[in-house]
């Protein structure tokens, strides 16, 4: 029998963290990056997002508007932070833990994708209603014009991002899942 400190996490715990860890850098990386077949009218998927739908999905509310927060904030550390990804990404969070899967579909696949298909079109409303706010210092013709001309890209922007990440959901979502499913059997065992 092997003694493990208290202190100490297990490798079990250590491994399900560097996944996590290493799933959340991969995304990361994946943000800035434009290949062939991954754009939607220049719109790639949004994959912090994915991340948090797909770890949301099976988790509480709190744990979901964590790692919403901590991925928007690193994606304000690499973009602008005005405005800022961690509100749209908490509220995902949060509404997606909420969501009571098992009673609308049966299919991960298609439920996962419809779900990040809907929080990708809050998630843009959400940053679009942040661009309206800072409109507020123009003179009021000046204001509207900004303001139609955010609107009007906002419906291509959310509907192209809803898609195209809608369709990469199962690549983040089916390793987690899998990875989870493998946890809970060597736990139960």
């Amino acid at each position: 029998m092997v003694y493990l400190s208290p202190w100490l996490p297990s490798g079990r715990v250590c491994l399900d963290w560097a996944i996590t860890i290493g799933s959340v850098i991969l995304c990361l990386l994946l943000l800035p990056v434009r290949l062939p077949g991954m754009e939607l009218a220049g719109i790639a998927p949004h994959w912090l997002l994915i991340w948090v739908v797909a770890w949301s999905v099976k988790r509480t509310a709190l744990q979901g508007i964590v790692a919403g927060l901590v991925l928007g904030l690193l994606q304000d550390g690499l973009t602008a932070p005005h405005p800022t990804h961690a509100l749209s990404l908490a509220m995902v969070g949060f509404l997606t833990a909420r969501l009571q899967k098992q009673r609308y579909t049966q299919e991960d696949f298609i439920s996962v994708a419809l779900i990040v298909f809907g929080m990708s079109v809050l998630a843009e409303t959400v940053t679009a209603i942040q661009f309206s706010w800072q409109q507020s210092r123009f003179s009021l013709p000046q204001a509207y014009q900004i303001l139609s001309e955010i609107w009007n890209r906002h419906q291509q922007v959310a509907l192209s991002s809803a898609i195209i990440s809608s369709l990469w959901a199962p690549v983040v979502y089916y390793p987690l899942n899998r990875w989870w499913l493998w946890m809970v059997a060597q736990t139960s065992a």
